[in-house]
């Protein structure tokens, strides 16, 4: 019996190292198993090549079930991944032309007239992957933006689920989308906004795992997460990705912003905030309120930042960090600087 495996075995690897076809080597193992499965069933017992194959039919027969059962198996593997490979194909949204089509030139024709964007400015939008992290306050108006203005692929990663306390402010949800992923919810507001531009929702926590893969995929990162721990993932993988980061912060009636790229000279976040603030000096919306549409002016503020960078129009808040409080109808702009011995971006300017 060691001598049929041992043979067997020889087929099938010296077969594959040989360049033989999978199912060539297949057919040659089911020609081997018959010719011993017959050796056993028409020598008598005692015959030396009986005794040679396994003396035994009823070892060859269990072994043959064995081979079935897992043939059977990776057949119906192979066919339940086709199907979902032909559905995702089938759901998979068509290339989209290199040229704007008439409806799109009308939609954006507001941007093409602008001179710090035109046609070329327009173009680089419909070219641009845009990653949002968070589908709540800042996020929510952020996509809106975002799809309205035709970005061309934005991508959205949250986790959580559509309350009712949410919808005084995150305006991309309806109260029929209570109980959705957030991202679900989002997508199908975004979709209905603008067919010409693809929605990417991720259902999940952002991880480390995770993080920079995701970015590196994405052209720009917005940073709507309310909590210090996805910020500071958000930071360090912006920056190990080399991708610039816009980032927005609310409370009651006040809101920050700014844009993080150690690559045009700017800080990181981590510069700006090396520590976190003691506890009870940041509350949490939840916790101290806010006004419902302050994330409204910061989040669509955001999407501005993210369309200069994409198209070079302006100058981004780089190195500058917006303060607004909408209480007493008051914004300023304060230079802040990466640095030194920043354990994320280094600290150090980039060489000119």
């Amino acid at each position: 019996m060691v001598l049929v495996l041992g043979l067997a075995a020889l087929i099938w690897f010296g077969g594959g190292r040989l360049g033989q076809p999978r199912q060539a080597r297949a057919l040659v193992l089911g020609l081997l198993y018959v010719a011993v499965l017959m050796v056993q069933v028409a020598l008598p017992a005692g015959h030396p090549l009986r005794e040679a194959t396994g003396g035994s039919p009823a070892v060859w027969l269990l072994l043959g079930g064995f081979g079935a059962l897992a043939a059977a198996y990776g057949l119906g593997v192979r066919r339940l991944k086709s199907r979902a490979e032909a559905k995702e194909a089938a759901e998979a949204p068509a290339p989209r032309p290199e040229v704007m089509s008439e409806a799109e030139l009308d939609r954006y024709a507001r941007h093409i007239v602008l001179r710090e964007l035109g046609g070329p400015g327009q173009s680089a939008l419909r070219r641009a992957r845009v990653l949002v992290v968070g589908a709540g306050g800042l996020g929510a108006p952020a996509l809106q933006y975002l799809a309205a203005a035709g970005v061309g692929t934005v991508g959205v990663i949250d986790d959580d689920t559509v309350e009712n306390a949410n919808l005084h402010r995150q305006v991309v949800h309806r109260d029929a989308d209570i109980g959705m992923p957030k991202v679900f919810s989002a997508q199908a507001a975004m979709e209905a906004q603008n067919p010409h531009v693809t929605v990417r929702p991720y259902n999940r926590r952002l991880t480390d795992e995770i993080a920079e893969t995701l970015f590196a995929d994405y052209d720009v990162i917005l940073d709507g997460s309310d909590n210090f721990d996805t910020r500071e993932r958000v930071n360090r993988a912006a920056v190990a990705a080399g991708k610039p980061l816009v980032w927005g912060a609310i409370t009651q009636w006040e809101g920050q912003l700014a844009v993080f790229d150690p690559g045009a000279g700017g800080p990181c976040y981590a510069c700006l905030f090396p520590e976190r603030p003691a506890p009870g000096l940041a509350p949490s919306c939840a916790e101290a309120g806010v006004v419902g549409p302050l994330p409204g002016v910061v989040g669509a503020m955001m999407a501005v930042e993210a369309m200069k960078v994409v198209t070079g129009a302006g100058a981004p808040l780089t190195g500058r960090l917006m303060l607004y409080d909408a209480l007493y109808a008051d914004a300023r702009v304060i230079a802040v600087a990466r640095r030194p011995g920043c354990p994320v971006c280094g600290g150090a300017a980039p060489e000119t």
